[in-house]
């Protein structure tokens, strides 16, 4: 028995022993694992620091680059017949009785219309304006007094055949149509020519740029911007014959109205290009 006590003694702490070493050694190894994840993090953090330092310090005191570019303006400019007239014939006439106002303005007008379409001017190219009004008078001793109801009716024309301009304006002194306003001669589709017009001033911005680059030693490689804007169009015809013909058509001096010159018209562009240089 004594030698059963003796031998239980030592095995018992032996295994304590076993078991405490263990859980030290878990320990240890989890303690060693957070601080190795630690030192990342902290590896991580000056690394980044330490970069974004480095980052600053190489552009600290520098200038942005700088484009290397060079802008130039071109000019176009083409010339074309002008090939449609416009004017305006018109009828105005003051009534107390607003619907008799409207009566006789119409009567008036509708032959002049009529009268147009059997030229073969469309309805298309004819644009009517109407309005009535009170027309008043004053007077110091009865003060402002009704005179009637005015009715102005006007047709704004676009003459197509321009062979027909005199037949038109001698509209002017018929059937009372005694108003008239201006002729004017336009291209009727300005498009093709403001094309044109554009491609020369493209043409003239190019020349200017490689004759610059090349006087500064660089070349010219891209287009970097582009913009455009319309010069004024200039029309020339005959304008005393045009005044002459509105005058005799105005007062009804008999006989056909002298023959007018439709003459050109010039259609304007103006670019400005920026151009991408290098050495």
């Amino acid at each position: 028995m004594p030698n059963g006590k003796l031998d239980a003694g030592p095995k018992k702490e032996a295994g304590h022993c076993m078991c405490c070493h263990g859980n030290g050694s878990f320990v240890k190894k989890i303690m060693l694992t957070l601080i190795g994840v630690l030192l990342v993090y902290v590896i991580f953090y000056f690394g980044t620091v330490i970069r974004n330092n480095i980052r600053q310090y190489v552009f600290i005191g520098k200038a942005d680059q700088m484009e290397r570019t060079i802008t130039v303006n071109g000019y176009g400019k083409v010339t074309g017949n002008n090939d449609i007239a416009v004017t305006t014939i018109g009828y105005s006439n003051t009534d107390k009785d607003v619907a008799k106002a409207q009566a006789d303005n119409k009567k008036v007008m509708d032959q002049v219309f009529a009268d147009l379409k059997g030229m073969g001017i469309a309805e298309k190219d004819m644009t009517t304006d109407y309005s009535i009004y009170p027309d008043y008078n004053y007077t110091q001793d009865k003060g402002q007094m009704l005179n009637g109801y005015k009715v102005t009716n006007s047709i704004t024309i676009k003459i197509r055949d321009l062979s027909k301009i005199s037949d038109v304006l001698s509209l002017a002194g018929k059937y009372g149509a005694t108003e008239v306003s201006g002729l004017s001669f336009t291209i009727d589709d300005p498009e093709n020519l403001k094309a044109l017009a554009r491609d020369k001033a493209l043409a003239d911005a190019k020349a200017k740029a490689v004759h610059l680059a090349q006087t500064l030693g660089v070349q010219v490689t891209a287009v970097v911007s582009y913009s455009e804007y319309e010069g004024s169009p200039t029309n020339y015809y005959a304008v005393d014959s045009t005044m002459k013909s509105l005058a005799a058509s105005a007062e009804g001096g008999g006989g056909a109205p002298a023959a007018v010159s439709a003459g050109s018209k010039d259609e304007i562009m103006n670019v400005a290009v920026t151009y991408e240089i290098a050495p």
